[in-house]
């Protein structure tokens, strides 16, 4: 048996601690992500399963629930909307019939590549709230001791994915004249 290292008042304050803040920036996080993508007729969900498809090109809805922290029937439900809206595309595999993928239509790729580049057209507290930091340090906070937490809750893979997305923006996006332009138009938009 492993020797516990750790008060129980000391987890039960650690906990809450992280639950509070945790859910004060959510609010913050939720409220400027519904302004961002208000003007597309989207939710949060249906969002983030265009921002994955976006970044893992032809995912699993079992991918898309594990890499967006939802329920498979979640995924899948929301998918079929974005579906029906011809922003995704659902297909089988030669090689694995019992799984469901997912792949941005050239019209999802078209508004995903739109809303990125019109990010700033709405205001963001959080990056408000961050800017103290940024101006202290140089750059934005970058959550090491967070990043380790939930790699430790969702394993590597997570992580890298996590990463790999934030890579893929960089790749694709620049700036010109405080305006986020993709790098590569892509030829099937709107």
């Amino acid at each position: 048996m492993s020797e516990q290292n750790y008060t129980f008042k000391e987890a039960m304050l650690f906990s809450q601690r992280i639950g509070q803040l945790s859910k004060a920036l959510w609010k913050a996080v939720e409220k400027d992500w519904q302004l961002w993508i208000k003007p597309y007729d989207l939710n949060i969900n249906e969002h983030h399963i265009l921002w994955i498809s976006y970044h893992l090109k032809g995912a699993s809805i079992s991918d898309v629930a594990k890499f967006g922290v939802m329920h498979v029937s979640t995924a899948f439900n929301f998918s079929k909307k974005l579906e029906e809206r011809e922003l995704l595309a659902f297909s089988k595999r030669d090689t694995d019939k019992r799984n469901t993928y997912v792949e941005l239509t050239p019209k999802g790729e078209a508004l995903m590549q739109e809303m990125i580049e019109k990010y700033h057209d709405t205001p963001h507290a959080v990056i408000d709230g961050s800017m103290p930091l940024k101006e202290l340090y140089g750059k934005f906070p970058e959550f090491l001791d967070i990043m380790a937490v939930i790699r430790n809750i969702y394993g590597d893979d997570f992580m890298e994915i996590f990463e790999a997305s934030f890579k893929n923006i960089e790749s694709k996006f620049s700036e010109e004249n405080q305006i986020i332009v993709a790098t590569e138009k892509n030829e099937n938009a709107l």
